[in-house]
């Protein structure tokens, strides 16, 4: 007779397997949330939604988005069990309607905290490719999975590509918004006594323009590859200058990189560190690097997938190894943007 202790221990691994075949369908359908979201981005359903000021009922909807109510109602229904929208039961006084969440506001395709143009670069056709090579770039037996896949460098591709470039410069101005007010708040010494400083790789200048608004005192250099800041506009405080990092960077009394060294490996990395300590003045210049760092002591799970997406291992041992010409190291953290 079976004993309760090997009952319970035969009941646990029952449930396990269970819990294993439903998980499991996680995998095979992984990709449906992020293409319905992508739709959804696509369609304008936040935007329209947040245009018509309350809550819509779906035939509303259809008919703004000119969309056949069948399927449209399917996408809704992921939507609402993503937690995307809200959908509202019908009552005596009308039928069921679909309402706004705090999460769906950052898909609205403009706003404060939009970051739909984000979504829609890693979610595009060109950032999505490369993920099929992934496996063939772990076994080391192919070029970085971009290159594999188009043929050259994301920054070259880019070049080439009018639309996908001012893609990426949309995404990174929505990241810019979110993340430059936090550096702000969490680290404002660390711009005190700096007249000027230099963005590398600032894009359209949205990093550059937040941080010269919040410090008066600075003067800043938005600087890019050519057709990069070529359609970059100008501010007060601040101007444009179009050239490569790997060659020169322009000379500034501090040096910002935001989301550039996650870009490249370990020897370009140092390549474009030793470019910014030559930019800057030997007692006080700085060097201010905004990145994703791995805690290796507490290595939380949204860190982790954050790791995957970075593919470099980018942690605070990576710093100390190559800021040796370096007077200072000093490590500042800012909140999560969802405030846990």
């Amino acid at each position: 007779m079976e004993d309760k202790q090997s009952r319970e221990l035969r009941l646990e691994q029952e449930e396990e397997e269970e819990h294993a075949k439903v998980d499991v369908l996680k995998y095979v359908f992984g990709f449906v949330e992020i293409a319905v979201v992508k739709c959804a981005i696509e369609l304008g359903i936040a935007d329209t939604i947040e245009s018509h000021g309350s809550p819509m009922t779906l035939l509303e909807l259809s008919s703004a988005l000119s969309c056949d109510p069948s399927p449209l109602y399917r996408i809704m229904r992921v939507l609402v069990h993503l937690k995307i929208f809200k959908e509202k039961p019908a009552t005596q006084l009308g039928p069921k309607v679909f309402a706004q969440t705090p999460l769906s506001k950052w898909l609205l395709k403009s706003g404060q905290n939009s970051m739909a143009a984000l979504i829609l670069l890693e979610s595009s056709p060109v950032m999505l490719a490369p993920w099929h090579g992934l496996t063939a770039r772990i076994q080391g037996i192919s070029n970085p999975a971009f290159e594999a896949v188009h043929g050259e460098d994301v920054w070259s591709y880019a070049a080439a590509n009018p639309d996908h470039s001012k893609l990426i410069n949309k995404a990174m101005a929505c990241d810019a918004r979110v993340t430059v007010p936090a550096v702000i708040e969490s680290c404002l010494e660390v711009f005190k006594g700096i007249e000027t400083i230099a963005d590398v790789g600032g894009g359209d200048g949205t990093t550059l323009r937040l941080l010269v608004e919040a410090c008066p005192w600075i003067q800043g250099i938005n600087f890019d590859l050519p057709h990069v800041v070529s359609v970059a506009r100008e501010c007060d405080r601040m101007k444009n200058v179009g050239g490569d990092m790997f060659d020169s960077v322009p000379k500034a009394d501090a040096v910002i990189m935001r989301w550039v060294l996650h870009d490249w490996g370990d020897d370009e990395c140092i390549r474009i560190l030793k470019k910014c300590r030559e930019a800057i003045p030997e007692d006080k210049g700085k060097v201010i690097i905004v990145e994703a760092v791995i805690d290796e002591k507490d290595e939380k799970e949204d860190i982790k997938l954050t790791n995957v997406r970075l593919m470099l291992d980018m942690t605070s041992n990576v710093f100390l190894s190559i800021s040796l010409s370096f007077n200072v190291l000093t490590t500042y953290e800012t909140e999560p943007m969802d405030g846990s």
